[in-house]
């Protein structure tokens, strides 16, 4: 089941690297990308920051809305990663494409990946020399969920193999989370 995440949790969401769905809407259009390159900043107010290529279709959506989502695939999910990041999605819908299901977002329009783990509804805190040369986007994180069979209260818990989050590697390679360990100070 979809629960809120405290913002002042949202950052956790991220912490541990997994690859992003990033997700945008614009004008009646929509896309979808795989993105390895995200990271929490801070925590009041919560912001990330992802790197968004200046010739992709996510990125004209991104740049016209100055909104966007960040969804946390999962195991289950590996093969429309993997695909989400190797097709273009200007020329047709690549949702239709990879036959994944969305639903609304909270507090931005912008569609959310059903069958992620969590989802970060993002809005872009201009910084045009940072966006325009390094391709980078600072967002303040405005609203955020999870799936409470993995993450709850402010903690990931994969005790399901599908539900594992997606590490990226390089070439078609994946790894998925593996087990928590818990070290106390002496």
């Amino acid at each position: 089941m979809r629960v809120p995440v405290e913002l002042s949790k949202a950052y956790r969401v991220l912490n541990h690297g997994p690859v992003t769905l990033v997700t945008s809407a614009a004008g009646g259009r929509r896309n979808i990308m795989a993105a390895s390159w995200a990271m929490p900043l801070d925590f009041s107010p919560p912001k990330v920051a992802v790197v968004i290529d200046a010739n992709t279709y996510t990125r004209q959506l991104v740049d016209a809305s100055g909104v966007f989502a960040l969804n946390i695939p999962c195991r289950n999910l590996a093969q429309a990663t993997l695909q989400a990041g190797s097709i273009s999605g200007g020329a047709a819908d690549k949702f239709a494409a990879l036959g994944v299901s969305t639903f609304a977002a909270e507090k931005i329009e912008v569609p959310l990946v059903e069958g992620c783990v969590a989802w970060l509804e993002c809005r872009v805190l201009a910084e045009p020399h940072n966006q325009e040369r390094h391709d980078l986007f600072v967002a303040e994180v405005i609203h955020a969920q999870a799936d409470d069979r993995v993450f709850s209260r402010g903690r990931w818990k994969f005790e399901d193999d599908g539900l594992r989050t997606l590490h990226y590697l390089a070439g078609g390679s994946f790894f998925v989370t593996g087990e928590s360990l818990d070290v106390k100070i002496a």
